[in-house]
Order: C-alpha cells, then sequence, then structure tokens
C-alpha cells in the first residue's frame, strides 16, 4: 500500500496548493491549463487505445459494459458521493460553487483511477512491494491535482479517497489478479481506458459534449472476458 499511500499525499497537497493559489491565476490562465489537461488526457486517450490487439474487443466491452453502467448508474452514485462530500466540507450557499465540487471530485477520480499505470503499479507494489511505478504516478497526479484545483476547487482534494478505495483494493487482491490477468487481457483493459479517458476529456476537460464517462467503467472489468471469448472461439 506504500504506493497508494504516497499517491493520495501528493493529490491532497498539489490540490491543496491549487485551491490556495487558485484565486491568484487569471480566468485566461485556468482556462488555458484546463483545455491544455483536456488536450493532454484525449492525445494520452488515443494513445492508450492503440495498445490494442482487436478493437472488435475493445468495442464489445464498451458496449456490455455500459449497459451494466447504465444499469448502475455509476455516474450518478459518482454524483451523489460528491454532492455528500460537498454538503459535508463546501459551505458555500452558491449552486454554482456546489456544482463545480461535484465535477472537481468526479472528474479527477476518474481521471487518476483510469490507465495502466494505476492498474500495473498497484498490482508491482502488492506482489513485490517495489513502488516505483506508482512513485511516478503520483508525481504526476500531484502536478494535475494542483492544476485541477486552482480551477475546480476543493472538490479535486476528496478525488484522494478514489485513490485510496481503488487502488488499494488492487494491491491488496495483486497475487490473484495477477495469476488470472494475462498481458492479452492487460493490454484490452489498457485500450477500454483510453477510451473512456476521451470520453472524459470531451465531456468534463474540453466541455464538448455530456458523456456520463463514469458508466463507462465496468467495461474495463468485461474486457478480460470477452477476451477469453475471443480466445475459445479462435477469433
Amino acid at each position: 500500500m506504500t504506493g497508494t499511500i504516497f499517491n493520495v499525499i501528493t493529490i491532497i497537497v498539489g490540490g491543496a496548493l491549487g485551491v490556495f493559489l487558485g484565486k491568484r491565476f487569471p480566468d485566461r490562465l485556468r482556462e488555458t491549463v484546463m483545455s491544455c489537461l483536456g488536450l493532454f488526457t484525449f492525445a494520452y486517450g488515443i494513445h492508450l487505445f492503440l495498445k490494442t490487439e482487436n478493437s472488435l474487443i475493445v468495442l464489445g466491452s464498451l458496449l456490455i459494459g455500459i449497459l451494466f453502467g447504465e444499469w448502475m448508474q455509476i455516474e450518478k452514485g459518482l454524483e451523489n458521493a460528491g454532492g455528500w462530500l460537498e454538503k459535508h466540507f463546501n459551505h458555500s450557499d452558491d449552486a454554482d460553487s456546489k456544482a463545480q465540487f461535484i465535477r472537481g471530485f468526479l472528474t479527477t477520480s476518474l481521471l487518476f483511477c483510469i490507465g495502466p499505470m494505476a492498474i500495473l503499479g498497484s498490482i508491482q507494489d502488492g506482489l513485490t512491494g517495489d513502488y516505483s511505478l506508482l512513485a511516478i504516478k503520483s508525481i504526476l497526479d500531484g502536478f494535475a491535482a494542483l492544476a485541477f484545483a486552482s480551477s475546480l476547487g476543493i472538490g479535486v482534494l476528496f478525488s484522494s479517497f478514489s485513490i485510496l478505495v481503488y487502488q488499494g483494493a488492487i494491491t491488496l487482491t495483486a497475487a490473484q489478479a495477477q495469476a488470472l490477468i494475462t498481458p492479452q487481457m492487460m493490454n484490452e483493459m489498457t485500450a477500454v481506458g483510453g477510451i473512456i479517458l476521451l470520453a472524459l476529456a470531451l465531456s468534463s476537460l474540453l466541455e464538448l459534449m455530456k458523456i456520463r464517462a463514469g458508466n463507462y467503467l465496468p467495461a474495463l472489468f468485461v474486457a478480460p472476458f470477452i477476451v477469453l471469448l475471443f480466445n475459445a472461439l479462435g477469433l
């Protein structure tokens, strides 16, 4: 859990600095930073998608995963979690402030949890105690939290709870996960994660369209089963 704890600390520190410095940043600078992070996230999502060995597996995982996500209303659940945190930790009566808190929590929770570094780093930390990969991710997340918090506010800090639960759970079950997940499965999960990052960039960061990116998350766990099915059918 060492890597995950370090990751949580960097997000809290970076986010706190962002909240403290946020009001000192002009709106133009914050908008430019957000657009920059949006474009980078979009490009990185494409990079991850290109890891796929069979795009049909990614498509099938997404379609099935979205059905589960919409049924479970994951996006709404995350928004409700953000609303609960906002109610208890944000004392502003401004409606825009409340919406911004939830957006900051939801956007950064998804961004910090998606990607091969979160999965591979957590597995590596759990199996061998080597948290070097998570340390690199932590530094990147810390700077991202600073930039996001300067624009989206204190909600960004609470994404550290999402990291603690998500990466901590993977680390604690790393031995079992490593025994079951093949390199091909990891590649397809990574590619699915890339599509989710694209959805996140287009909706929450660049604000070009409304996409319930949180409801895409089950696709990550559907991908290994699609790989098994395709291998069994010789596809």
